[in-house]
């Protein structure tokens, strides 16, 4: 069975989206969840995956969360950083978005994400997204992460473990970290856009079925 066809099965055995939201906003509400819940304690990442075509509704329900945060009724925070727009913001800080045109000009988009991520020191432990992840990310929180379908290729999901979250503070390890993906992740592997197959990763839950 080819990865396209693979991807297809898994889609048709999931409930609704709406029942999927269900059974998340239930587990976040958990006081267990905000503890490291994975095999032999390991770090408190999760996958909500889902169909390219639903961005819109999980983009709304994503804000759902937060109004219903802001009103100060449950015990933690949440905290959303679209990585998308953490990027795009610190290029252009840096005055680097310009000079993207030019290099995939000459070297095409692989040039463009090499430079990229150099610039933002992605490979390293004091790499942009740590920080600023850390320094907007107060006690008690629980973080989503979304806007990874629009980074690719700058910034591809098994980075965002590997690289980004896996050079994290230590006192973020059972801090519940969502990663939002237009695909399919069978807790072996990402398929994004439910077309290409990324790196394998198995560390991440999926919070949904």
């Amino acid at each position: 069975m080819t990865d396209q066809a693979l991807s297809r099965d898994h889609f048709r055995k999931r409930r609704s989206l709406s029942e999927r939201f269900s059974e998340m906003d239930e587990k976040i509400k958990n006081p267990s969840f905000r503890k490291a819940t994975g095999k032999a304690n390991e770090v408190n990442y999760w996958v909500f995956d889902y169909a390219p075509e639903q961005e819109m509704e999980v983009r709304s329900h994503i804000q759902w969360l937060q109004n219903r945060n802001r009103k100060g009724f449950d015990d933690y925070q949440l905290v959303v950083f679209d990585l998308y727009d953490l990027i795009i913001d610190e290029l252009k800080t840096k005055g680097f978005l310009e000079k993207t045109e030019k290099l995939e000009e000459r070297g095409g988009i692989h040039r463009v994400v090499k430079a990229v991520q150099r610039t933002l020191r992605i490979t390293d432990k004091d790499n942009y997204l740590v920080q600023y992840i850390t320094d907007h990310t107060p006690d008690n929180s629980i973080v989503l992460l979304c806007g990874i379908g629009k980074c690719y290729p700058l910034l591809e999901a098994p980075e965002v473990f590997n690289k980004v979250l896996y050079n994290m503070p230590q006192k973020f390890a059972s801090t519940p970290i969502i990663l939002f993906y237009p695909g399919t992740y069978t807790e072996q592997e990402l398929v994004v856009f439910n077309e290409v197959v990324e790196d394998s990763y198995y560390r991440a839950f999926r919070i949904a079925r």
